[in-house]
């Protein structure tokens, strides 16, 4: 089964029995792509390819590592990596789904979603909020460049 992120898209997690672990708003799916596959199928499915959506935000933020990627942007459906996107640790959260988020301990964090689902990443409570707000920030100007249409 492949698997493209959605509206209904809460996180991406790498999983060693099926290479990922999708949580999709009630529901889990075991899926044979690693995240980073997922990712690259995603964009291309909403007909672009990852490195260009990731260049864009690069460019848009002035950011260069560890950059929110839009995967659709009708609805400026954005998620972000917690590590290096390319790493086996790496999960994608979508921005739109996240309600809350809270320290742990130094290295983990707990994420809440808007279905109040919850899962821990294994990041920094600062981290974690430094991804939030550059996803926030692409968010913010991606509807200002669009609003000026």
């Amino acid at each position: 089964m492949e698997y493209e992120i959605n509206k209904g898209t809460l996180a991406i997690l790498p999983n060693e029995v099926a290479d990922s672990l999708v949580y999709e708003d009630d529901e889990r799916f075991l899926i044979h792509q690693t995240p980073f596959q997922i990712m690259e199928e995603s964009c291309k499915y909403f007909g672009s390819t990852y490195e260009g959506r990731k260049d864009s935000a690069k460019a848009i933020l002035g950011a260069e590592y560890k950059v929110p990627v839009i995967v659709e942007d009708t609805d400026n459906l954005i998620v972000f990596p917690t590590t290096s996107p390319r790493s086996e640790d790496c999960i994608w959260i979508s921005l739109k789904r996240v309600k809350a988020f809270e320290k742990i301990d130094l290295t983990n964090t707990r994420v809440i979603f808007d279905n109040n689902t919850e899962i821990i990443v294994p990041v920094s409570y600062r981290t974690l909020e430094n991804q939030i707000s550059r996803a926030s920030r692409l968010d913010f100007l991606m509807r200002k460049r669009k609003s000026n249409l």
